[in-house]
């Protein structure tokens, strides 16, 4: 049901898909910089910035997710 109601948001919500793919972004440079062996100081603070950032991301996602499951239970139409 969630990932339906995530597929379905993708395809209609902007501010959704936008969110999504900043997430996306931030995901892949997270994983480029957990591959060094390595991090300067620089990549340590981005490190954290990013993991800030992507959880904020998910923090709305998560709060559209709700406001639109609460909808869809109640047969109301999801936002745009």
């Amino acid at each position: 049901m969630a990932e339906d109601l995530k597929h379905q948001l993708l395809d209609i919500n902007e501010e959704f898909r936008e969110l999504a793919l900043k997430h996306h972004t931030l995901d892949d440079r997270l994983h480029a910089l957990e591959a060094k062996h390595y991090l300067s100081d620089d990549e340590q603070v981005e490190e954290i910035s990013l993991k800030k950032r992507k959880l904020h991301l998910k923090d709305r996602m998560e709060s559209i997710l709700r406001q639109n499951s609460n909808r869809s239970s109640a047969s109301q139409p999801l936002s745009v």
